[in-house]
């Protein structure tokens, strides 16, 4: 059984002997490919040092993460775009809109938004899309950018019925992680509904942990009980859900 962590912040653990535990009890679970989505022009070294250690189980992704759109998000990207050319990458991201922490950076957040999504398509690459508080925000750029170059992942998906139909009316695939295994949620119930093969499963590491671990860090290795409970909502082996979930990947990310 192969599982595919599609969106994990791995390489925020500096520790190299932790790192590789966490890499490890990742692998020992069946989580074995690991995409690493970029935030800043700072973590793109360590993107990509922990994409160079494994690169069998490690895969990066670059962008700037619309929390780091401030001021001076234009020497950011500039920075970012350098490294694309120079880095094997799978995807644009994390990229996108955020209006949870500061509502006045909207407009450069949809200007940082839109010039990475460019990227992606002048590459051939999927983009992959933090959305908080801005859906309808976040919609309206991917309506306006639609053409049969624009894909990717709608990471963390936590909205309605009706938000996912949106999602895979334009192509995209929903990013299912831990808040799924939360009681009160609601997730459970969309997600039950979900075509499987529009959805691919990830951790958010070292975020937004799955029961039975939530309240600790989270970790690759914890995308089995994300698995396990998409595998009981839709009444299937959970090998089932992990071979459709990392085929879904294959098509998005072509590693």
């Amino acid at each position: 059984m192969i599982l595919t962590d599609s969106h994990t912040h791995l390489y925020y653990e500096t520790d190299a002997v932790k790192r590789e535990a966490l890499v490890q009890r990742a692998i020992a679970n069946g989580v074995s490919r690991l995409f690493l989505p970029n935030v800043d022009s700072s973590s793109i070294s360590l993107v990509m040092s922990l994409a160079a250690e494994y690169p069998d189980n490690c895969f990066a992704m670059l962008g700037l993460h619309p929390c780091d759109v401030k001021e001076n998000y234009q020497a950011e990207l500039d920075v970012i775009y350098a490294a694309l050319s120079k880095h094997k990458v799978y995807a644009v991201g994390e990229i996108g809109i955020d209006l949870y922490w500061d509502k006045t950076t909207l407009a450069i957040q949809v200007d940082a938004f839109r010039q990475q999504i460019e990227w992606a398509k002048q590459r051939d690459l999927p983009i992959v899309i933090h959305c908080r508080e801005a859906f309808d925000e976040v919609f309206d750029v991917l309506a306006d950018e639609h053409d049969e170059r624009l894909k990717g992942i709608f990471h963390c998906f936590t909205g309605t019925a009706e938000q996912a139909e949106k999602i895979i009316r334009l192509g995209f695939y929903l990013g299912i992680g831990g808040v799924v295994t939360y009681k009160n949620s609601g997730l459970d119930k969309v997600v039950a509904d979900l075509p499987l093969d529009r959805i691919v499963l990830e951790t958010d590491s070292p975020y937004l942990t799955p029961v039975p671990f939530r309240g600790k860090p989270n970790e690759s290795s914890y995308l089995l009980h994300i698995a396990q409970k998409v595998a009981d909502l839709k009444q299937l082996p959970i090998a089932e859900i992990a071979g459709i979930t990392t085929e879904n990947s294959k098509n998005i990310f072509l590693r």
